[in-house]
Protein backbone atom coordinates (compact mmCIF):
# COMPACT_ATOMS: atom_id res chain seq x y z
CA UNK A 1 0.00 0.00 0.00
CA UNK A 2 1.92 3.31 -1.14
CA UNK A 3 0.03 6.07 0.84
CA UNK A 4 3.05 8.26 1.39
CA UNK A 5 0.92 11.49 -0.74
CA UNK A 6 -1.34 11.54 1.08
CA UNK A 7 -1.83 14.01 4.12
CA UNK A 8 -4.35 14.20 6.87
CA UNK A 9 -4.33 18.51 7.71
CA UNK A 10 -5.09 19.44 11.10
CA UNK A 11 -8.22 21.61 11.51
CA UNK A 12 -9.61 20.17 8.23
CA UNK A 13 -11.89 17.42 7.33
CA UNK A 14 -10.98 14.85 4.78
CA UNK A 15 -7.61 13.70 3.37
CA UNK A 16 -5.33 15.77 0.90
CA UNK A 17 -2.92 14.71 -1.87
CA UNK A 18 0.88 16.48 -1.85
CA UNK A 19 1.19 17.92 -5.15
CA UNK A 20 4.39 19.94 -4.45
CA UNK A 21 5.96 22.62 -2.43
CA UNK A 22 6.55 26.79 -3.21
CA UNK A 23 8.23 29.44 -1.18
CA UNK A 24 4.91 29.71 0.91
CA UNK A 25 4.15 25.59 2.13
CA UNK A 26 2.86 22.65 0.17
CA UNK A 27 0.22 22.80 -2.27
CA UNK A 28 -2.44 20.17 -1.71
CA UNK A 29 -5.00 18.72 -3.30
CA UNK A 30 -8.59 17.58 -1.51
CA UNK A 31 -9.43 13.82 -2.33
CA UNK A 32 -13.04 14.49 -1.94
CA UNK A 33 -15.14 15.48 -5.42
CA UNK A 34 -14.38 19.02 -5.26
CA UNK A 35 -10.60 18.90 -6.06
CA UNK A 36 -9.86 21.80 -4.52
CA UNK A 37 -5.66 23.17 -4.33
CA UNK A 38 -4.53 25.17 -1.13
CA UNK A 39 -1.27 25.90 0.24
CA UNK A 40 -0.75 25.45 3.35
CA UNK A 41 2.21 26.90 5.81
CA UNK A 42 3.80 24.28 8.06
CA UNK A 43 4.74 27.13 10.61
CA UNK A 44 1.09 27.56 11.36
CA UNK A 45 -0.25 24.23 10.05
CA UNK A 46 0.45 20.36 11.13
CA UNK A 47 -0.02 17.71 8.81
CA UNK A 48 0.75 14.11 9.03
CA UNK A 49 1.27 11.36 6.18
CA UNK A 50 -1.20 8.29 5.98
CA UNK A 51 2.09 6.48 6.49
CA UNK A 52 3.19 7.70 9.79
CA UNK A 53 -0.44 7.18 11.61
CA UNK A 54 -0.74 5.14 14.30
CA UNK A 55 -2.99 5.09 17.36
CA UNK A 56 -3.06 4.08 20.56
CA UNK A 57 -2.15 0.24 21.87
CA UNK A 58 -2.53 -1.29 24.85
CA UNK A 59 0.81 -2.83 24.20
CA UNK A 60 2.62 -0.87 21.38
CA UNK A 61 1.46 1.80 19.07
CA UNK A 62 -1.14 0.08 15.80
CA UNK A 63 0.08 1.33 12.66
CA UNK A 64 -2.99 2.57 10.62
CA UNK A 65 -1.72 1.10 7.11
CA UNK A 66 -2.10 -2.43 9.25
CA UNK A 67 -5.72 -0.92 9.98
CA UNK A 68 -6.27 -0.61 6.66
CA UNK A 69 -5.07 -3.69 5.34
CA UNK A 70 -6.98 -5.75 8.18
CA UNK A 71 -10.44 -3.67 6.64
CA UNK A 72 -9.26 -4.33 3.32
CA UNK A 73 -8.60 -8.22 3.83
CA UNK A 74 -11.81 -8.33 5.71
CA UNK A 75 -13.71 -7.84 2.02
CA UNK A 76 -13.24 -4.00 2.55
CA UNK A 77 -16.92 -3.38 3.99
CA UNK A 78 -17.65 -0.70 6.76
CA UNK A 79 -20.41 0.41 9.18
CA UNK A 80 -21.62 3.70 8.74
CA UNK A 81 -19.37 6.47 10.17
CA UNK A 82 -22.70 7.99 11.83
CA UNK A 83 -23.51 4.30 13.08
CA UNK A 84 -24.32 3.83 17.09
CA UNK A 85 -21.03 4.19 18.90
CA UNK A 86 -20.69 0.56 20.40
CA UNK A 87 -21.54 -0.93 16.49
CA UNK A 88 -17.97 1.59 15.53
CA UNK A 89 -16.47 0.42 18.68
CA UNK A 90 -17.15 -3.24 17.90
CA UNK A 91 -16.14 -3.35 14.61
CA UNK A 92 -12.78 -1.32 15.39
CA UNK A 93 -11.96 -4.46 17.79
CA UNK A 94 -11.98 -6.65 14.67
CA UNK A 95 -9.73 -4.43 12.69
CA UNK A 96 -7.34 -3.26 15.26
CA UNK A 97 -7.63 -5.66 18.13
CA UNK A 98 -5.26 -4.55 21.00
CA UNK A 99 -6.01 -0.87 20.61
CA UNK A 100 -6.44 0.91 23.62
CA UNK A 101 -10.24 1.62 24.12
CA UNK A 102 -9.74 4.82 26.79
CA UNK A 103 -7.40 6.45 24.64
CA UNK A 104 -8.58 5.89 21.20
CA UNK A 105 -12.27 7.43 20.15
CA UNK A 106 -15.39 6.90 18.76
CA UNK A 107 -14.65 10.26 16.98
CA UNK A 108 -10.82 8.41 15.79
CA UNK A 109 -12.81 5.45 14.89
CA UNK A 110 -15.40 7.69 12.20
CA UNK A 111 -12.16 9.55 11.25
CA UNK A 112 -10.33 6.00 9.84
CA UNK A 113 -13.75 4.59 8.80
CA UNK A 114 -14.18 7.94 6.66
CA UNK A 115 -10.49 7.73 5.32
CA UNK A 116 -10.67 3.97 4.55
CA UNK A 117 -13.75 5.18 2.51
CA UNK A 118 -12.17 8.00 0.43
CA UNK A 119 -9.31 6.23 -0.25
CA UNK A 120 -10.12 2.22 -0.94
CA UNK A 121 -11.20 3.01 -5.00
CA UNK A 122 -7.96 5.06 -5.89
CA UNK A 123 -5.15 2.64 -7.50
CA UNK A 124 -2.46 3.95 -4.45
CA UNK A 125 -4.10 2.08 -2.14
CA UNK A 126 -3.07 -1.37 -4.61
CA UNK A 127 0.16 -0.12 -5.09
CA UNK A 128 3.30 -1.17 -3.30
CA UNK A 129 5.13 1.44 -0.98
CA UNK A 130 8.63 2.05 -2.72
CA UNK A 131 11.41 0.88 -0.60
CA UNK A 132 12.85 3.02 2.29
CA UNK A 133 15.87 5.20 1.91
CA UNK A 134 19.00 4.00 3.67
Amino acid sequence: MNLRALVSVTGKPGLYKLMGQNKGGFILESLDNTKIKSVVNLNTTKMATLEDITIYGEEEEIRLLAIFEKIKANDGTTPDAKADGNALREFFREVAPGHDETRVYTSDIKKIINWYNIIKEFPLFEEEAPAPLQ
